[in-house]
């Protein structure tokens, strides 16, 4: 009855997202999310999914045993081993095992159900004609009197988001299409739905057998395009052209795709030539499919005339090519865009321009996705390329096809660098022997075929991980050359990822200016220049002050630099989705960029659960994509000098990132530092857990190695410790300094006059949010490892502190209080998954210092820290 009467009062009192959007919009999140997730969980945690019917009751119970157990100051295990004591009859260890794995499911359960909650409440909880979207900003502009400003800024700005296959996302497609349905349902509360679905939800299973392959990767994102950013990009052109151009053709695609499944080689050797071809195929596939969708619409509603006839030979023709008919004549993107011009021709000057708004609906997305749907981007690292490059020298001088000088090897870089400049040739893989050679070459011709048969715009973009010179981006570009591509149509772009890389890509690229050969590529590509910037590496290799501040610092010099060869630079940030790795609130960070950093595009990558979370809904990708659309007009359209920095705040930022590095490189440094992690951590978990096709680390190496640690489970194992290290560390050692020779007044002047400072420490403050001491506090009894402990508690409670004094918040996220709620309810329903993992990790620890410690014990224990990652990356929503 109490269910039945809630559902009533909100069906009753349902009001308009206009209504709701006047309520404040931790109200809105409370009554829309918090309170529905209330309800519905108390349903689910009673249905039956196993034939053990009392998990569901038992694990609030173990829920309210935890956090009690963290007020008084009890480690993981006792508090385990209390709620065994207290609840159960004198179990068996299997039994105590048997009941956490159940524990372990249903939390992950929850968390989707949480997901599917928040996501229906979107568009209600968040204003969807507030400030950063389109309505907004239309109107913003047309007060100004700078309608036709934002015209000319539409017709050429863009924006990219690129979709990246990580080991964090790693939802199986049955799961993808529960939460799907589940979203649906809990919308309109549909309660007999809700129930069966999730029953549905109970039964099917989370993980996988198996690892997924690139291509799985690649067929679980393009579900994405299909469902998604398919309807939300033509969406959003739509309104632009029909509200803003009033129209008029805008000539500007505005909303490009990207996307790295497939072609993403750094390290990652399972990504083949045929998996490059395969992926670029199921791209063009499922466009295809999406447009004959869209023309049988058009035929049921255009029925006048000979237009049906028209519609038809275009419906046919698109149905023959994506199933590839040997009979089919081939389908080019100019065809199919002339044949609905010409319907439109006929249908304003003869039938009063009926269904004109669908057929232009249809045009438009044909423009913004063409045949290949995303562009599908190549990427290998610089130190491939040199072996490679050094192995194709070595092959064709054996050969005696004089493409490079006996002595190339011996040469000065400089030297080097002329010969490549000069080469010409036809590279045949089959002639070598080295694999990677082999494949290296086989995907630059891969490039060509991809874009015969789907467009230049399907495989466009050649990008070198790790790139710290000149010298890099020459083997690269003379090996695309060397393809039989003289004058290749595709770009390549260096990503400078380290703080000492960061610090010398002004010069690199002024050397690649100067380069005649180069620039002549660059003139035919229309002085265009793409550059990646790694937020993650960057992080990982320098800490998050001077990560952030190093990219500043590179965008300014590379604009200016660009700007003095008049080459237009573009610049491609790669973020994860913590503020560790470049996440947290990006619209925020891009709109606080000033006027010395070119602004032309924003173009970054989407990785892992972030695809879901900002990305996964219509609503959640319309708005976020709205968002990113706002900050560049924002940056455009407002005056915005106020972003330029002053000398004195540069001077203030400088001393702060410097201070920040050196105390992150100290701590980086600390004997302790990777035992920590090997011993103390999940980070080896991540690569037994079969969630991702690409391997943890870089080598093959059984040491660990922090150069070759990728930055996904080095950030993650930090976020699964609750520790989140970094997101913070050395942000309060650098403000102490500050303080202690009483200048803080410089730290706080820089708040509040620079957005961009303003956006870093609020997403530190969100890394802060989400980390929680007490699960770990254990560790600082440990014998090795308790004095390495207490050095990152101690700069977490400094960091802390310090940003309480400067923002004058009372506590974290202050500003923020729906996003903190949101944080705080998912804490709350992995406070037990995050228990389960730690007491697992104590167990192995224990066992590691035991001789005879019984191995299948410690495989049931190991089998439950991987488990556990699963929900406590979900519930994070940007963990790695």
């Amino acid at each position: 009855m109490i269910l039945e009467g809630f559902l009533i009062f909100v069906n009753h009192n349902h009001f308009t997202t206009t209504t709701m959007a006047r309520k404040p919009k931790i109200e809105r999140f409370n009554e829309n999310v918090l309170a529905k997730y209330q309800i519905y969980n108390s349903i689910f945690m009673t249905l039956p999914f196993d034939t053990i019917t009392n998990t569901g009751v038992l694990l609030p119970l173990f829920k309210d045993v935890c956090e009690k157990g963290y007020e008084l100051h009890k480690n993981p295990t006792e508090i385990v081993e209390k709620f065994f004591a207290q609840y159960q009859d004198n179990p068996s260890e299997k039994d105590k095992h048997d009941l956490l794995f159940r524990f372990i499911q249903y939390i992950e359960r929850q968390v989707v159900l949480f997901d599917a909650i928040e996501d229906a409440a979107f568009p209600v909880v968040n204003n969807m004609d507030g400030r950063g979207t389109l309505r907004s900003i239309k109107e913003e502009a047309q007060a100004k009197g700078q309608l036709e400003e934002l015209k000319d800024y539409l017709r050429r700005f863009k924006i990219r988001p690129t979709l990246t296959a990580h080991p964090t996302q790693f939802y199986p497609g049955t799961v993808l299409g529960i939460i799907h349905d589940l979203d649906s349902a809990i919308r309109v509360n549909d309660l007999a739905k809700i129930k069966k679905l999730l029953a549905q939800l109970g039964k099917t299973a989370f993980f996988k057998k198996e690892k997924p392959t690139p291509f799985d990767e690649a067929v679980s994102l393009i579900w994405y395009l299909e469902n998604v950013f398919y309807h939300s990009a033509s969406t959003i052109y739509n309104y632009i052209q029909e509200n803003i151009f009033e129209g008029e053709e805008m000539d500007n695609d505005l909303i490009n795709l990207g996307f790295w499944p497939g072609g993403d080689r750094d390290g990652n050797p399972f990504v083949t030539t045929e998996t490059t071809l395969k992926v670029a195929k199921r791209l063009r596939k499922t466009i295809l499919i999406n447009y004959y969708r869209d023309m049988r619409e058009l035929k049921r509603r255009i029925t006048f005339g000979n237009l049906q006839e028209k519609i038809i030979k275009l419906e046919s023709a698109l149905y023959d090519n994506f199933y590839y008919s040997k009979t089919a004549e081939p389908l080019s993107i100019e065809a199919l865009l002339n044949g609905l011009l010409e319907i439109k021709e006929e249908l304003i000057e003869e039938h009063q321009s009926l269904f004109l708004e669908d057929l232009q609906a249809m045009i438009n997305k044909v423009k913004v996705f063409g045949f290949h749907f995303a562009t599908l981007d190549i990427r290998q690292d610089s130190r491939v390329h040199h072996k490679v490059l050094t192995d194709i020298v070595q092959k064709t001088n054996e050969a005696g096809l004089g493409i490079f000088p006996e002595n190339y090897e011996s040469l000065s870089e400089k030297e080097q660098i002329k010969v490549l400049s000069e080469v010409k040739g036809k590279l045949d893989p089959s002639i070598f022997e080295e694999d990677i050679t082999r494949a290296t070459i086989e995907s630059i011709y891969a490039i060509q075929t991809i874009q015969k048969d789907n467009g230049e715009r399907a495989a466009n973009r050649y990008i070198i991980s790790n790139n710290g010179g000149e010298l890099n981006v020459m083997e690269t570009f003379a090996m695309i050359r060397l393809c039989d591509w003289q004058q290749p149509t595709v770009d390549v772009i260096p990503l400078f990822e380290t703080v000492p890389d960061l610090k010398v890509a002004h010069a690199v690229m002024e050397s690649l200016y100067s380069n005649p050969v180069y620039m002549d590529h660059l003139k035919r590509r229309g002085m265009k220049q793409t550059i990646m910037l790694g937020f993650s590496d960057g992080t990982k290799d320098g800490g998050y002050l001077m990560a952030n501040w190093g990219i500043f610092k590179a965008k300014e010099e590379l604009t200016e630099i660009s700007r003095k060869y008049d080459v237009d630079v573009i610049f491609f940030d790669g973020r994860g989705g913590p503020p560790a790795r470049g996440g947290g609130n990006t619209n925020q960070f891009y709109a606080s960029l000033g006027p010395t950093i070119e602004d032309e595009q924003i173009q970054i990558t989407v990785q892992g659960q972030t695809i879901s979370s900002n990305f996964g809904t219509l609503d959640s990708c319309q708005y976020n994509l709205e968002q990113l659309l706002g900050a560049g007009v924002e940056n455009q359209l407002t005056t915005n000098d106020a972003n330029r920095f002053s000398e004195e705040n540069k001077k203030t930022m400088q001393e702060l990132a410097d201070i920040s590095y050196q105390t992150y490189v100290d701590f980086k440094s600390h004997p302790k530092f990777l035992p920590y992690l090997e011993h103390m951590s999940t980070l080896k978990y991540y690569g037994k857990a079969n969630i991702g096709s690409r391997p943890s680390k870089r080598s093959k190496s059984t040491t660990l190695d922090f150069g070759d640690l990728r930055a996904i489970p080095f950030v993650g194992s930090w976020s699964q410790l609750k520790q989140n290290v970094p997101g913070f560390y050395g942000v309060g050692t650098a403000l102490k300094s500050f303080e202690d020779r009483g200048e803080f007044d410089k730290v706080v002047t820089l708040y509040k006059d620079s957005a961009f400072f303003r956006a870093l420490i609020a997403n530190s403050m969100m890394s802060l949010t989400k980390s929680f001491f007490e699960l770990t506090a254990y560790m600082k009894e440990d014998n090795e490892y308790g004095k390495f402990w207490d050095i990152i508690h101690d700069e977490f409670e400094l960091t802390k502190k310090l940003l309480m004094k400067l923002t004058g918040y009372s506590e974290l996220m202050q500003n923020e209080p729906a996003g903190r709620a949101s944080i705080d309810m998912r804490e709350k329903i992995v406070l037990p998954l995050l228990t389960i993992q730690q007491y697992a990790l104590k167990k192995i620890q224990d066992m590691n210092r035991t001789e005879d410690a019984d191995t299948e014990l410690r495989e049931v224990y190991e089998k439950m820290v991987t488990r556990s990652l699963f929900g406590n990356i979900n519930a994070s929503r940007n963990s790695a």
